[in-house]
């Protein structure tokens, strides 16, 4: 990488990781992941939610990224498309740390699961998932998170 404004950098070498104390390489980081995801955007279509509504596949904040797919293989397409993507930028997915939840008809699909960089993603029925501070499970109830 390089930069040009009145003068033009030497090369930088980028390696992986963010800099600590760096200002441009978190903003590098965050475009960087935008790119992948764009890339990535197109392997499904935005997700059903009905009445019209609909939302795009892929949401993300930071290295944080949510996949919403109306069909089971459109998901996993879109995950291993992501794969692929992440692994040519030497970015690793950490399947243990994220979660997976399939609902069909307003039910929770314990039987379906799904994996990233050759392993299972864990269920919220197997591991409870922790957004925006509380812990929510498979139940799906407002009353069940803490």
């Amino acid at each position: 990488m390089r930069f040009s404004n009145d003068y033009t950098t030497n090369w930088i070498n980028l390696e992986v990781g963010i800099a600590m104390g760096c200002t441009i390489s978190p903003v590098l980081f965050v475009v960087a992941i935008k790119v992948i995801l764009k890339a990535a955007q197109g392997s499904a279509s935005p997700a059903n939610l009905g009445g019209g509504c609909s939302m795009p596949p892929l949401k993300a904040f930071i290295d944080d990224t949510t996949v919403i797919c109306s069909k089971e293989d459109e998901t996993r397409r879109m995950l291993t498309r992501l794969d692929v993507l992440m692994s040519w930028c030497r970015v690793e997915f950490k399947p243990n740390k994220s979660r997976s939840l399939s609902i069909r008809k307003g039910k929770v699909e314990e039987a379906t699961t799904f994996t990233v960089a050759e392993q299972q993603i864990p269920t919220v029925s197997q591991e409870s998932v922790k957004s925006l501070g509380r812990w929510y499970n498979s139940s799906m109830k407002d009353t069940a998170r803490s």
